[in-house]
């Protein structure tokens, strides 16, 4: 997130090895420098969907500014670890509030009720400087803007500033006090390199590896990214000491800002930050800041000049605010709309309704509480306007957490219900009477009918390598069925499970989020390569050719881009992988995903907005093409048998949300478990003439 328009942009006086560092002059080009990647975050999020790498500039900014104050403080005296939190708190906090109820009160009035459980954890999740494992622990994709995206996602990289503020502090004041005790206070700065510079190194490898292995999480990391302003802080207590001569920092200044303005285009930096593809951003931004370095404004390069001009420098002043309202702006406006892009003219509505409001912020808010308030600005009036932030930050507080209470209750499995009053799926395949009866799962009850799988966490998460498996059905059957695959197979087991306690056979199951079994080099999920997926695949596919279980159960398709679904060319190359190991294959058609041209959205929210089963619904020859097309290719494979339980699923025109009085998804695609145990005796009637066993 950009730091704070208050920080100093002082390069610090400090002691390195005994040498005294001489004090500079403000850098105003650094402001300008916070001004152009607010301005490429924005544009980026707006317009391309891609990550700009502005807020890599913002982590080594916020690293240089921040160690550089300690230093500061730590060559007068003592670092101050409570009063130093207290004036960043100060300096943060208030700006973030404002948005954070604003956003609230936003969330009341245009979303669902559905979504306010989600948004009253995340907004605690802002708060209290977490949000980047919230997000992490979901894998959310941070690439695109969209209607179903947080409009407090992008608060991650303020909550991993704030946690490097915060070791950071720690580590500069315990290596002063040791400094100190044993005499050594000349080589405070030294000990602090020293201690940043491991840091930092470990931190980068850490990251170099994640992109390999677990971009999605590796992108959330505070481990991962700590290297970014760790880098910023080392440049800090280096900065006194660099001298270049003109055509050298007018090169640095060049070529920094060059890869700036390009890093967006260069590189994906969702699918690649913070691993070693971040140098680009965070050295052009060394580059800057050292090309500037122990000059006065006018020995600075033309470059940084430019960047020190008023209305770039005005923009940086902006930066922090700006950054907390474009974001939440963007996604309320795409979700009243129901688009995925803002197009040219909502682009620019967004831009200016979020300059708006940050300069008012700004103006009104940070100014007057920062550390140095402004003279006109009196006392009893910083005092009435913090205790109102205070109030609104407690009743924030207040008013998370007993929704978070109140709505957790409600969201429980439901047990088995009465098929004569809840017939499900039967309504549609077997013609069973649907009598008046409450919906159920219930709106509230309906995230947490999942599958048995994750309640039991048996299922491998989005950052777990490792083969999970458990049993079900009749666990001392010697028939089995492995159940193998992402969370689409996954939500079958309620019904297979069925089947397995009335005709004995076990259910083994080898599933991993996000990850179909592949056998692709590069698998990717949400655009993000998946490599632990290859790896987990690779494994299982030998665990089955070990094990031999009489059924591999898996998915045979999956949506179209265009409409409709299809079965990849990969689908067809773990067939060929499975049946080279003499296994069988049981591939069932998967479900129609709720979606309203591109745009995801999950059925209890659109219950909740007032809308009926068949209006949340899709048509189904949106949901579905008109022939399962995994049939043909299967002719190709004597030991795959396909399975198309769409008409127990979907009426003939439209694919509704509640058949039978029971709700089909718990999310946006997935079964909740009271539909999927009521597709039993259909699963049941299409499996007994392969399977023989009933």
């Amino acid at each position: 997130m950009p730091v704070s328009s208050t920080s100093s942009s002082t390069t610090p006086t400090a002691e390195l090895g005994g040498a005294t560092a001489r004090r500079v002059d403000y850098r105003h080009d650094l402001d300008g420098l916070r001004g152009i990647a607010i301005a490429l975050v924005v544009i980026f999020h707006i317009w391309y969907g891609r990550v700009s790498g502005g807020v890599d500039v913002f982590l080594v900014l916020s690293g240089f500014f921040f160690t550089g104050m300690l230093l500061r403080r730590a060559d007068t005296g003592s670092v101050g670890v409570v009063p130093t939190l207290r004036r960043t708190l100060r300096r943060l906090l208030p700006a973030m509030v404002v948005v954070l109820a604003a956003v609230a009160v936003a969330t009341v009035l245009l979303q669902p009720y559905t979504r306010w459980s989600d948004m009253s954890a995340q907004t605690l999740a802002s708060l209290f400087y977490y949000q980047n494992w919230y997000l992490a622990t979901s894998w959310t994709n941070y690439l695109a803007a969209d209607p179903a995206v947080s409009p407090l996602q992008h608060l991650w990289s303020m909550s991993v500033q704030g946690q490097m503020y915060l070791v950071m502090l720690v580590a500069v004041a315990a290596v002063a006090w040791g400094c100190r005790r044993f005499g050594r206070t000349r080589l405070v700065a030294l000990a602090v390199a020293g201690t940043f510079g491991a840091l930092s190194i470990a931190s980068f490898i850490y990251a170099a590896q994640g992109v390999s292995t677990q971009q999605g999480w590796n992108y959330y990391d505070t481990f991962a990214r700590a290297w970014e302003p760790l880098v910023g802080a080392l440049l800090a207590i280096a900065a006194p000491y660099i001298s270049l001569p003109r055509i050298a920092r007018s090169v640095l200044a060049i070529a920094g800002l060059a890869a700036v303005l390009a890093c967006g285009w260069l590189v994906d930096g969702a699918a690649r930050f913070p691993g070693p593809d971040a140098l680009l951003p965070v050295g052009a931004t060394v580059a800057l800041i050292a090309a500037g370095a122990n000059t006065g404004a006018a020995e600075q390069p033309w470059v940084s000049r430019l960047l020190g001009t008023a209305p770039a420098v005005r923009l940086g002043s902006l930066a922090y605010s700006l950054y907390l309202w474009h974001w939440p702006i963007l996604i309320f406006m795409l979700g009243e709309r129901n688009i995925r892009s803002a197009g040219l003219v909502g682009g620019i509505a967004v831009i200016t309704a979020s300059l708006l409001l940050a300069y008012a912020t700004n103006r009104f808010i940070e100014e007057p509480l920062r550390m140095r308030a402004e003279p006109t600005v009196s006392r009893s009036h910083r005092l009435r306007m913090g205790l109102a932030i205070s109030t609104v930050g407690l009743l924030l507080i207040g008013g998370t957490a007993v929704w978070q209470v109140i709505n957790g209750g409600k969201q429980q499995p439901v047990g088995n219900l009465d098929p004569v009053r809840y017939p499900g799926a039967e309504a549609l395949a077997n013609g069973a009477p649907v009598p008046q009866a409450e919906m159920r799962p219930t709106i509230q009850e309906a995230p947490a009918d999942n599958s048995y799988p994750t309640r039991d966490n048996c299922i491998s998460d989005f950052d777990t390598r490792a083969v999970i498996t458990c049993e079900y059905g009749d666990t001392t059957a010697e028939r089995t069925i492995a159940v193998v695959g992402n969370s689409h197979a996954e939500h079958w087991v309620p019904a297979l499970h069925e089947l397995a306690l009335a005709h004995h056979f076990r259910l083994t199951v080898f599933l991993k989020m996000g990850c179909p079994l592949t056998v692709a080099a590069e698998p990717m999920y949400k655009g993000l390569p998946i490599p632990d997926c290859r790896d987990w695949s690779q494994e299982v596919i030998d665990r089955l050719a070990e094990d031999r279980p009489d059924w591999v159960f898996t998915t045979s398709t999956r949506p179209a881009s265009d409409g409709g679904d299809e079965t990849p060319d990969d689908y067809l190359d773990v067939w060929s992988a499975l049946s080279n190991r003499d296994l069988n294959v049981l591939a069932i058609r998967d479900t129609p995903w709720l979606r309203r041209g591109d745009v995801r959205y999950r059925a209890i929210d659109c219950l909740a907005a007032g809308g009926d089963r068949f209006e949340c619904g899709m048509k189904r020859t949106d949901a579905l093409s008109p022939v399962d097309p995994a049939a043909a290719p299967a002719a190709n494979f004597p030991q795959v048998y396909t399975l198309d339980l769409s008409n127990a699923v979907c009426e003939p025109e439209v694919c509704a949300v509640v058949e039978g009085n029971i709700l089909v998804y718990h999310d946006e695609h997935h079964f909740t478990a009271s539909y999927a145990r009521s597709l039993a005796p259909e699963l049941g009637r299409h499996l007994n003439p392969i399977l023989g066993w009933w």
